[in-house]
């Protein structure tokens, strides 16, 4: 087989294999074992932004369950005709493209991709850190920083909120899956710093 194609090949299964969504999204150690490279990725998060591993990965969980290129529906015009999406969410993180530029150009990582991990969660934990420091949020109170991360920092400071009963219940859930994860990872951080899963 000539080598271009090999190479192509190569290239072709090294994506899929960074794509695949994790197979027990529910457990952190778990993801933490499948993925070779998260947990470092997400601890580096932790150290540019000051925002806890368990909290950077329940937001993602929350938005798109680990699936590298989630986008909201698609909505069917006449039930036929595939019509335009309702929001630029993209991504781990489900970023909107205007939020997207501002973090490359304030985040400082230029060619970050939306559906790469790595810059996912360093973008999670940047806006994060923006909502800490814009509305006094700690960076422990998931619920809080998740009503922020949903609605803006902008419509955080209305309660824009306050008046979708839904989102406050999904934001609770949002706290009871970084609690989890909380608990979780002490069970299993340990070995992970230690390095004995991924390497």
């Amino acid at each position: 087989m000539p080598r271009n194609i090999l190479v192509f090949c190569f290239s072709l299964y090294l994506c899929a294999c960074t794509a695949t969504t994790p197979r027990q999204v529910n457990n952190i150690c778990e993801i933490f074992s499948e993925k070779d490279d998260w947990y470092s990725e997400v601890k580096q998060a932790y150290d540019n932004w000051g925002v806890p591993i368990h909290v950077i990965m329940a937001i993602i969980h929350q938005e798109s369950h680990f699936v590298a290129d989630a986008q909201p529906p698609r909505p069917w015009l006449l039930g036929i005709i595939p019509w335009f999406r309702s929001s630029s969410a993209y991504g781990y993180a489900q970023a909107q493209e205007g939020t997207w530029r501002d973090y490359l150009n304030q985040g400082g990582r230029w060619g970050a991709d939306r559906d790469n991990f790595a810059d996912a969660s360093d973008f999670v934990g940047w806006y994060c850190d923006n909502s800490h420091q814009q509305l006094g949020i700690s960076k422990w109170d998931t619920q809080k920083l998740y009503l922020a991360y949903h609605e803006g920092n902008g419509g955080y400071k209305r309660r824009s909120y306050a008046k979708k009963p839904w989102l406050i219940k999904v934001a609770r859930k949002v706290k009871h899956k970084s609690q989890l994860f909380q608990t979780q990872l002490s069970t299993c951080q340990q070995q992970l710093e230690s390095s004995g899963w991924f390497f």
